[in-house]
């Protein structure tokens, strides 16, 4: 029996997966989760063998969600989102998420990618791979990326320099780069221009 954990902050939309999924004779839906932190908590201590989170929650995305989970459980993670961008799908990676798979994707096909991660292997949606494949590459650092995706909400330097555990001159520094690199005025416009280009 394969442990799934589900976390999606749109209630019908992880209810209805739950329940699909339950229809599965080797899944058990273990916990249902409505943002990241409660994932991350319910993962730790119900421990499932997989957790198949949603990229967009409040608080912490999806991606960041999974990379705390691996942290101090031996779970599989699969992104599940909306709006699938080759950036994303990058960063997902980079933090070892086994799976990454659009909303638009069927219950049974879910439920079998769930098996194929269960089982240790990667999977990445056919379509998003492509698109990866053809995305302009960011010219910004990983470490400028995410000093824009915990201010996109427009945080204040010393925010970010906390949640960043860096000095606030140090991302002020960041800042300037990034502005320079992209050729835009003001931070939250840099933020705008790595959202579509799927950066963060």
């Amino acid at each position: 029996m394969i442990r799934v954990l589900i976390a999606d902050d749109e209630d019908m939309i992880r209810s209805a997966l739950a329940s699909l999924l339950r229809l599965e004779d080797d899944l058990e839906i273990v916990a249902e989760c409505a943002d990241g932190e409660s994932a991350v908590d319910q993962a730790l201590a119900l421990r499932p063998d997989v957790c198949l989170l949603d990229l967009e929650m409040p608080g912490i995305d999806g991606v960041e969600a999974a990379a705390r989970i691996r942290r101090h459980v031996p779970a599989r993670c699969i992104v599940v989102t909306r709006h699938a961008r080759p950036g994303v799908l990058r960063r997902a990676l980079s933090e070892g998420v086994d799976g990454f798979v659009p909303k638009s994707r069927r219950a049974e096909d879910v439920a079998a990618v769930i098996r194929d991660v269960a089982a240790g292997r990667r999977y990445v949606d056919p379509e998003i791979a492509a698109d990866a494949l053809r995305d302009e590459r960011s010219p910004l650092t990983d470490r400028e990326l995410d000093v824009l995706r915990v201010g996109q909400r427009g945080e204040t330097i010393a925010q970010i320099a906390a949640t960043l555990h860096l000095s606030g001159g140090t991302v002020r520094n960041h800042v300037s780069s990034i502005l320079g690199k992209l050729h835009v005025p003001t931070r939250q416009q840099a933020a705008i221009v790595a959202r579509e280009r799927g950066w963060i």
